[in-house]
């Protein structure tokens, strides 16, 4: 048995029954997602209550639409802009990294405005909001999805941190 799977083993025994179920569910989640070592995030989904498993969900989702996107073949094609700098003469690559780099820079500032929970450059206004994980159904879970911005960056699903990003 390999040093993870005693630190589980030992972990998952600690736990009282509900504990133990949600968890063991949460890591064949985890697994089906292709995570190889969940045992942090299940840790403090179990313990702290921060819906680790929908921050991760979330994340990989911006990462492969918002982000990634922008590398399909042909995406680049629906930009009147794009299709002028390419006449032009401007790297098809190039152009894909920057406009990945500025598709993540939007996701990183929507997501640290998200997480602030109003503007803070405003005062006497007494409006704000949360991202807050559902249940399957849609129905709020109650469960507040805190520093969605401190994790984008290692949710790169390419395993190299966006640093294909600055190039």
């Amino acid at each position: 048995m390999s040093e993870q799977q005693l630190a589980w083993q030992e972990w998952l025994n600690s736990l009282d029954g509900p504990r133990k179920a949600a968890a063991e569910s949460l890591r064949a989640q985890f697994s089906t997602l292709g995570v190889t070592d969940p045992l942090d995030l299940i840790k403090s989904e179990a313990m702290e209550d921060i819906p680790q498993l929908a921050r991760f969900v979330l994340l990989r989702s911006l990462w492969r639409s918002a982000i990634d996107g922008w590398s399909d073949p042909g995406s680049l094609d629906q930009l009147p802009s794009a299709q002028r700098l390419l006449a032009a003469g401007t790297d098809r690559e190039d152009l894909v990294r920057l406009v990945r780099a500025v598709a993540y820079e939007t996701v990183f500032v929507t997501l640290d405005e998200l997480d602030a929970g109003g503007d803070v450059n405003v005062s006497g206004v007494e409006a704000g909001w949360t991202v807050t994980a559902t249940g399957e159904d849609g129905s709020p879970a109650g469960r507040v999805l805190p520093g969605l911005h401190e994790d984008l960056l290692a949710m790169d699903p390419s395993g190299r941190d966006g640093a294909d990003l600055w190039q």
